[in-house]
């Protein structure tokens, strides 16, 4: 699962990139990671009352939170492949279980 997740953010990355004149050095990966990290905590921060929300409803909110955890994983799955990190194997190293259900 996580293998065919991370094939098809590359391809979805490298298309925005290349479309938008964007240079995915090894740097850009880890800084995307920790902008979308910033991203889903102004999300949080919308739907927790702690920010404005900028007329936004509670389920606009909720959607908010639901895309931008969303653009973080996908980060994160860029990162790992950009590094050739087996994060399959370092799940099952850390949280000991099989992300595939196997």
């Amino acid at each position: 699962m996580l293998e065919r997740l991370s094939v098809q953010f590359e391809a979805a990355s490298a298309d925005y990139a290349e479309a938008n004149g964007i240079m995915r050095d090894p740097d850009w990966f880890l800084l995307k990671v920790q902008e979308e990290v910033g991203e889903l905590t102004q999300a949080w921060n919308r739907a927790t009352g702690r920010g404005r929300r900028k007329g936004r409803s509670d389920e606009e909110l909720h959607r908010d939170l639901a895309d931008e955890t969303a653009d973080l994983l996908g980060h994160i799955l860029l990162f790992a492949h950009d590094n050739r990190l087996d994060l399959a194997a370092a799940i099952e190293r850390k949280w000991l279980f099989k992300p595939d259900g196997g």
